[in-house]
């Protein structure tokens, strides 16, 4: 017997997941890459965060651009287009460091240029799945296609950090860059034939502000945007800076911290494989509620807890956070009109990152003035503090999930669009 895939996963929905498995298998692997091919070249410490934030600024500086152009123009071309982009910058990248004496500023640029595509393809890819399934069984999607992108980052780094050893980072960047093109190809073939023909817009700038006018006029989705602007960006200074030294003080060194974070990536995945089957009532409540285990890592490692129970914490805090993911993805598609959701999106994405930066800048100060372990205790603070505030919002307590397709006009579509693709 040959096995059948469920009636909404659609043709479209297959190549789509598809498509972001195999880029997520070679952009894990090639972010260890980049940081070994700076290394390798010479570079220290710096010069690998200065790649990095080549990459981070232009993306900033774009998604809004990005999410405005991914509403006026056909969503699935933006996207083959920025993953053409990352191919060539990636491509290029691989050929330097394969076959010369690779330059900082060469290296800076060609993850701008990444960093550049990254901002033009996330809005317009953010809701791609909803297009694909009904609204009824969007949830599902929506939790099966983070399964695959989970276990995708999962495997790539896995694979990437192999390789790198075997063969060198050059030869890494090159599959990634291979996997770009593949991943554009299979989107190109998506079946764009129900998609209606978009109205011509007033301008970039009205189109902006008709995005933000989108997001202020919902407390809950300002308030969760805002909530993980903050919650995000002490995540990250807490794994970025503190955890690394945590681990190598009093876990044994990178090792365990490692196996820690892997952890984390395989609860996302049971997340999502619960997700396949949870479907809470009130979506926006059960997804706030499970952020607050996200303040357990910081805490185990301000104590800190021994690595096989600061691995335990980040497995459980992956499968809720998960569930936060897969219900606020499902929020959005059932409240956000469609021919506005790429700008929405490109908020919800500029919230996230925004203050990434400027955290793990100021992480290293932050414990010299105050120490390690209350710096970490603030960072848990913060995460439970922020969520308890979100859980306020009447709208976030009382948003309900919808039975039926919403109306015309709004996140619904046809089933076999892509209108995010």
């Amino acid at each position: 017997m040959t096995a059948r895939r469920p009636a909404w996963a659609g043709r479209n929905f297959t190549l789509l997941t598809g498509a972001t498995v195999i880029a997520n298998l070679g952009s894990s692997g090639a972010l260890i890459a980049s940081a070994f091919a700076v290394l390798g070249a010479g570079g220290s410490a710096t010069d690998v965060g200065l790649v990095a934030t080549a990459r981070t600024v232009p993306l900033l500086l774009f998604l809004l651009i990005g999410g405005a152009l991914a509403d006026r123009l056909p969503r699935h071309h933006l996207m083959v287009a920025a993953n053409a982009l990352s191919c060539v910058s990636q491509g290029l990248f691989a050929l330097l460091v394969l076959t010369g004496d690779p330059q900082l500023w060469q290296m800076a640029l060609l993850a701008a240029l990444g960093g550049t595509g990254l901002a033009f393809f996330a809005p317009a890819s953010e809701g791609m799945v909803l297009a694909t399934v009904s609204g009824e069984q969007a949830g599902r999607a929506f939790a099966v296609f983070r399964m695959g992108m989970n276990g995708a980052n999962i495997g790539g780094a896995a694979l990437g950090g192999a390789m790198v050893a075997a063969v060198g980072p050059g030869w890494v960047l090159a599959i990634d860059s291979a996997a770009f093109a593949l991943a554009g190809a299979l989107r190109a073939f998506l079946d764009v034939s129900k998609v209606p023909e978009r109205a011509a817009g007033r301008g970039l700038r009205h189109d902006l502000r008709d995005g933000w006018q989108e997001v202020v006029s919902r407390p809950w989705l300002w308030a969760v945007v805002v909530q993980f602007a903050v919650v995000n960006a002490v995540v990250a200074a807490a794994e970025a800076v503190y955890g690394p030294l945590v681990a190598e003080e009093h876990l044994g060194g990178p090792g365990p911290w490692g196996l820690a974070l892997a952890a984390f990536g395989v609860g996302t995945v049971v997340g999502a494989l619960l997700m396949t089957r949870f479907k809470p009532r009130r979506m926006l409540l059960a997804g706030v509620l499970c952020v607050f285990p996200l303040a357990l890592p910081s805490a185990a490692l301000a104590v800190p807890l021994s690595a096989a129970w600061l691995t335990l914490v980040m497995f459980v805090t992956g499968i809720t956070i998960e569930v936060f993911a897969v219900n606020w993805m499902t929020a959005l598609h059932q409240e956000i009109p469609e021919e506005k959701f790429s700008r929405v999106s490109s908020y919800d994405w500029l919230g996230s990152i925004a203050v990434v930066p400027l955290a793990t800048a100021l992480a290293g100060p932050v414990q010299d003035l105050i120490g390690r372990a209350a710096a970490l205790w603030g960072c848990s603070a913060l995460i439970a503090l922020l969520t308890a505030g979100v859980l306020g919002i009447r709208g976030v307590r009382q948003l309900t999930r919808r039975t039926t397709e919403p109306a015309a006009g709004g996140a619904g579509v046809e089933a076999d669009a892509v209108s995010r693709c």
